[in-house]
């Protein structure tokens, strides 16, 4: 009989929250993370508790402490921005993007869909969807680039997806407004290919370099397919998926 999973330990609870707020952009690089006194006042737990949140986050590459001043975000640490991180920001803050990131959208038009584009969306190929794509710089490097599709009639419902300037409230928030159709959960998967000629020249890539393939679908409360993107990027970034018990 299936088990019911067991809740995390506290301190690892902890470390979860703060790792959350550095991947999402709320905790740059350099960033002073808080410290075992803040941490033990703020989730009402002891000392020991606090430091061994803040152990946890060094061990896992997030943080490094400086003698006699603190513990800081990692210079290094440069994640990948998944929808997951996005959605999270938007939500407690109503901004997607941290500070040093920005978005330029490069197109918005019907196009015909591709056959795995329809699979995702529950069309039929050739079928005419909504194609909005867009590049996200940090600290003006581009980062990621990464194109959304949703059916035909959503052109319609929502035509701010068909005009080449960024969605203030967030895209998938206004598609929501549009249509009356509320998002309820998302399914990403992972894989990795060669870059192509068109994403080596937008990522500024040499020849060859591989790249990252994220497919994102955002599905309704009735399962239905909402959005389908496909985000593409660089090499030597990566992506944090989770913390989990193994035994």
């Amino acid at each position: 009989m299936p088990e019911i999973q067991r809740v995390l330990p506290k301190y690892m609870q902890i470390a979860n929250h703060v790792r959350d707020q550095i991947l999402r952009g709320d905790l740059g690089p350099g960033d002073e993370v808080p410290s075992e006194r803040q941490i033990a006042v703020e989730w009402a737990v002891a000392r020991p508790t606090a430091a061994r949140a803040l152990d946890a986050l060094r061990q896992q590459g997030f943080v490094e402490s400086r003698q006699g001043s603190g513990t800081y975000v990692r210079d290094r640490m440069r994640p990948n921005r998944l929808a997951r991180e996005r959605y999270s920001r938007a939500r407690d803050t109503g901004k997607i993007y941290p500070a040093n990131e920005r978005a330029v959208i490069l197109s918005a038009d019907y196009d015909i869909a591709p056959a795995h584009v329809a699979e995702a969306l529950g069309l039929t190929t050739g079928d005419q969807v909504v194609r909005r794509q867009r590049l996200i710089y940090a600290d003006d490097a581009p980062v990621e680039l990464s194109t959304a599709w949703y059916a035909g009639r959503m052109g319609g419902q929502a035509p701010n997806l068909l005009i080449r300037e960024r969605i203030r409230a967030g895209t998938l928030a206004y598609v929501e407004q549009a249509s009356g159709r509320q998002a309820r959960y998302a399914r990403d998967e992972m894989s990795s290919r060669l870059a192509t000629s068109v994403e080596r020249d937008v990522l500024r890539l040499p020849q060859p370099s591989a790249v990252m393939l994220v497919r994102h679908v955002v599905y309704d409360g009735e399962d239905r397919p909402l959005e389908f993107t496909e985000a593409v990027y660089p090499p030597e970034r990566w992506a944090f998926e989770s913390t989990y018990p193994v035994a």
